[in-house]
């Protein structure tokens, strides 16, 4: 041990100097020290990668969960979207086969045989007979559109607060004011 009075001495550069031995790269012993207290273990730093590329699977893992579920609603609608538009297409032929069976229903020699089958037959415009009956005036017009009813113009009434002018409202203010000036003298 150095005692206090070995420090006094003038030798103490010289202890200094035979405590810090350099080594071979020129570095004391002291700053080998420090750094070799600060620098991390090993396993600390494998440690440190293995938890940044975990972090960077979970990203990873997480985008693609993201667009799969993105991906799958996309894909839910586009079926659901097909299946409304074959609906659609079998509705059309529906509709489009009911139209043909109406125009066969309708067609001039189908209801010809429809009419000789009920009984009826085929007259000439010539040997039709026409009558006039008294009182009677034709076919009525028939007018879908709804009745109207004639329109009343009524002459439009105005608030009073509109049609009084700034001289009037500021005089009717003052009045109130002395009014109220009035009330508060004993």
């Amino acid at each position: 041990m150095l005692t206090f009075e070995l420090l006094k001495s003038a030798d103490w550069h010289e202890i200094c100097k035979s405590r810090i031995k350099r080594t071979e790269k020129g570095k004391s012993l002291m700053t080998q020290s420090l750094v070799q207290a600060y620098r991390q273990a090993p396993w600390r730093n494998q440690l440190k990668w293995i938890a940044t590329f975990l972090l960077g699977v979970i990203v990873v893992a997480l985008v693609a969960g993201l667009y799969l579920s993105i991906s799958a609603q996309s894909v839910a609608i586009g079926l659901e979207i097909q299946g409304s538009n074959q609906i659609k297409i079998v509705i059309e032929q529906d509709i489009a086969d009911l139209n043909n069976q109406l125009g066969d229903l309708t067609a001039g020699p189908a209801m010809l045989t429809r009419a000789k089958a009920l009984g009826y037959d085929y007259v000439n415009p010539s040997d039709i007979e026409y009558m006039l009956v008294p009182g009677y005036s034709g076919r009525q017009t028939v007018s879908l559109a709804p009745q109207t009813a004639p329109e009343v113009y009524s002459e439009p009434t105005l608030n009073s607060d509109y049609t009084s002018s700034l001289s009037e409202i500021l005089f009717q203010g003052l009045m109130k004011f002395t009014a109220m000036q009035a009330r508060r003298i004993p």
